[in-house]
């Protein structure tokens, strides 16, 4: 027997990546294991528990093709639901006996004498795998701003990925710094509750209404058993979106009447001109991240809430004080700063052939060969990876094409009696060339955001439609990669040759 044929993948990370890879897996009965730091899966459904948490994209297309569920309660369905589902899942394709929760991996290392990988735990755990693949995504370690006297709060502080549940917000004076996503969800509640609220915007964003409100009986009933309606459903999400980012990267016209749109949406929603200023983006629609949300506005307008737009000078020990020399005091200190979206695989280590740290091959922007296999790191596969980003659409669609190709991949191994593939440096400066080439003059080389790195190199986004993903991924083209074979052992007769469908 081959050492192709003695397959064991550790997949790193039990969110979306890790369940769409761990049900890939074991439709071809390849022993894996999945490896998570949390106490339970879920991946960012699971550490994001802010009051308001929901999906920002319709739940029909946030969601497995193979895997639909009709009863969803809302058309965006909130955090509870989304985790559960990923439960069902992994208990549908029995993925449960597989998976070890509450296991940080500290150190993935390749040994080119046996062309296999030792993961290492922080406890000091060695597990042994024919392949990694690290589900760990672009959003999964939150990031906090580097504010002068940070440290010197004296009241209550933590991060929105991090909500800390038993501290009661009721009547206090508090402030949020950050208005991004996760930020148009927690702050309605959030005002609702706050003696006073302080919400501190670097930048605004364009928005669309969300009112997201439940299902009636009648249309749950309909879309649980009338034939094709799932279906029906979930592509009109899809093509709704495909038509989004094609708007905003090849018919300005589309783009344009976005942008009408959601001004609108703000003209109508804010009737205050100075507060509809501030709220007023000055870069192009796209450029940034669109949010959606229909409470966000009426909650800025509450009289207990002051959207402020000074930058913020430092953090004294009672209160935030801004350029201006003004010093807000609060009780409570939200941090909605988002999360280290460009740190794929940080804090561990990943070393490759002859060492090669994956971390200083990225120094200057993490890239991949269509996101997921980088030169040097054989049978290393990334999900969720460099430019795999969407500005619209549903993240899920792209995992599961990920999630095929890795096994597509792997079924080469296997088939060809080898030990592992390793992309050819060339063919990944190609693709990155490419791809870094398409994103000139485009939308989002337009302003300063978390798609792009400190030099100004988009790394997070993917530049075209979903559809054009999954064309490029539907196959695996054996010349983009060479073959490795174990140093230390002797020549093996091949399998039959040919790459698994």
């Amino acid at each position: 027997m081959t050492r192709s044929a003695d397959q064991h993948v550790v997949i790193v990370g039990a969110g979306f990546s890790g369940i769409a890879m761990g049900i890939e897996l074991s439709r071809e009965g390849v022993p894996f294991t999945i490896l998570d730091r949390a106490s339970d899966l879920g991946g960012v459904w699971h550490h994001n528990t802010y009051p308001g948490a929901a999906c920002d994209i319709p739940s029909a297309l946030y969601s497995f093709s193979y895997a639909p569920r009709g009863d969803w309660s809302h058309p965006c369905s909130p955090h509870d639901e989304i985790k559960g589902y990923l439960r069902e899942c992994a208990e549908r394709f029995g993925l449960v006996p597989h998976l070890r929760l509450g296991v940080e991996v500290a150190d993935a290392t390749f040994d080119e004498a046996t062309a296999r990988w030792t993961v290492t735990t922080e406890a000091g755990e060695e597990l042994e795998a024919s392949a990694v693949v690290l589900a760990c995504g672009q959003l999964s370690r939150p990031a906090w701003p580097r504010i002068p006297g940070i440290d010197r709060f004296a009241g209550h502080s933590f991060h929105s990925a991090e909500w800390d549940h038993d501290h009661d917000l009721t009547g206090e004076r508090i402030a949020v710094i950050g208005t991004g996503a996760s930020a148009v969800q927690f702050v309605p509640p959030v005002a609702e509750r706050a003696g006073r609220l302080h919400v501190f915007q670097r930048s605004p964003s364009y928005m669309l209404p969300r009112r997201n409100r439940p299902y009636a009986a009648w249309a749950r009933t309909a879309i649980d058993k009338v034939p094709g309606l799932q279906r029906v459903r979930r592509g009109g999400i899809y093509a709704f979106c495909e038509t989004l980012t094609f708007g905003l990267t090849s018919a300005p016209p589309i783009a344009a009447g976005l942008k009408a749109f959601t001004l609108g949406f703000l003209r109508r929603s804010v009737k205050d001109p100075e507060l509809r200023a501030k709220l007023t983006p000055d870069y192009a629609i796209g450029c940034k991240r669109i949010l959606f949300s229909s409470k966000f506005y009426p909650a800025l307008q509450r009289p207990n809430v002051e959207l402020v737009t000074d930058g913020i000078r430092e953090i004294t020990e009672h209160g935030i004080v801004t350029d201006d020399g003004q010093e807000r005091e609060v009780d409570t200190i939200v941090f909605g700063t988002g999360f280290k979206s460009q740190q794929f695989v940080l804090p561990m280590t990943v070393r490759g052939a002859g060492g090669r740290e994956l971390q200083e091959g990225w120094q200057a922007g993490a890239e991949a060969h269509h996101g997921m296999t980088v030169s040097g790191f054989p049978n290393l596969f990334v999900l969720y990876g460099p430019n795999t980003n969407l500005s619209v659409g549903s993240i899920v669609v792209m995992i599961e094409a990920q999630a095929a190709y890795v096994r597509r991949a792997l079924g080469h191994v296997r088939s060809r009696g080898i030990d592992a593939i390793d992309v050819r440096p060339e063919v990944q400066q190609a693709s990155n060339t490419g791809l870094q080439k398409d994103f000139e003059g485009s939308v989002w080389t337009g302003c300063s955001s978390w798609y792009r790195n400190a030099s100004g190199r988009v790394v997070s986004n993917w530049p075209h439609r979903m559809r054009e993903y999954q064309r490029l991924v539907a196959d695996v083209r054996a010349e983009e990669f060479r073959e490795v074979r174990a140093t230390g052992a002797p020549e093996r007769e091949r399998e039959p040759a040919g790459v698994a469908d």
